[in-house]
């Protein structure tokens, strides 16, 4: 659906005579049927890259298309569902106005148009709020709305920029069932986050960016054969974890949590063996993903 085959971006400061290279080198491809995100710490090129797969930049070198295409024509002929990072609506047009609007502009009139606003109102919670102005709406609803704008065509190509920005956890959690009912065989999607977690739920793969260039993709949901550092919770105190688990540290403010570390073939007999003596284990999970600790190798950084 989607290819990139080694792309670089640079941007020239006329003034300064500065050259700026935003994207060196890229290459990916992405299936139809597939969610790919994309992360990456700010100023590291997810902002270029996807303004070039949607058409509104050429690469200063290597090629992008979409479908065989020009990412612009194929555009054109086919459409996009589009979210923009800032949604920037006009402020006196009322959020079911503005969606009519932009049926329209999708080239959907009549019932189809009036259907289809009236579907992602419903989807996005927004019938409350249907005949409010758009500077009347709160950060979240806001967003909504511009969550709900980009359903209105039935496009392959959707594209998501920050979309969970200013939702709070409630319609964070809704818009994972969003994307999964966007999900089908033909369609492409592509989310961009600076939100591990959100993308660790929602892709299949993530590509990692880091000063323009293209670090790594992980598979998400995938663990370190290795093992690593765990969370483990039992149902109650107990003095003797330490002793099944040698090093196994509390964590601070989490009652009956501890830390525990090793391989997964050494962790697993541990595991055994603590519910073998009758504890009742309630979590046991990685302190943190493999797309978390993919992302701190890839940009140099730690935790926060």
């Amino acid at each position: 659906m989607i290819a990139l085959e080694g792309v670089s971006k640079v941007y020239v400061n006329l003034v300064r005579t500065r050259r700026v290279e935003a994207l060196a080198d890229f290459s990916v491809s992405v299936a139809p049927g597939e969610v790919f995100g994309v992360a990456g710490p700010n100023g590291a090129g997810k902002s270029t890259m996807l303004s070039i797969v949607l058409g509104y930049l050429n690469p200063s070198s290597g090629h992008a298309s979409i479908d065989g295409q020009h990412p612009r024509h194929y555009i054109e002929r086919h459409g996009v569902a589009y979210l923009t990072e800032l949604v920037a609506i006009p402020p006196r047009w009322t959020a079911e106005s503005a969606l009519r609007r932009f049926a329209s502009l999708s080239g959907l009139s009549g019932t189809v148009a009036r259907d289809r606003v009236n579907a992602a109102i419903d989807l996005l919670g927004l019938d409350d709020h249907r005949n409010k102005q758009v500077r009347q709406l709160s950060k979240g609803n806001l967003q909504r709305l511009g969550l709900a704008q980009s359903l209105l065509a039935d496009s392959d190509l959707v594209i998501f920029d920050e979309p969970t920005h200013g939702l709070d956890p409630v319609w964070s959690q809704k818009f994972r069932d969003v994307v999964s009912q966007l999900r089908r065989p033909t369609r492409t999607i592509i989310i961009a986050s600076h939100n591990l977690d959100e993308l660790e739920r929602l892709t299949d793969r993530v590509a990692i960016l880091s000063k323009g260039r293209l670090q790594r993709i992980v598979a998400s949901g995938s663990v370190r054969a290795e093992g690593g550092t765990y969370r483990i919770t039992i149902a109650g105190p107990s003095v003797s974890i330490a002793e099944i688990f040698p090093g196994a540290s509390p964590v601070d403010g989490r009652l009956n949590e501890f830390r525990v570390s090793g391989s997964l073939a050494e962790l697993n007999q541990r595991l055994v063996s603590l519910l073998a003596s009758g504890l009742i284990v309630t979590s046991f999970a990685p302190e943190e993903s493999r797309l978390e600790s993919e992302f701190r190798s890839a940009v140099g950084e730690g935790r926060s």
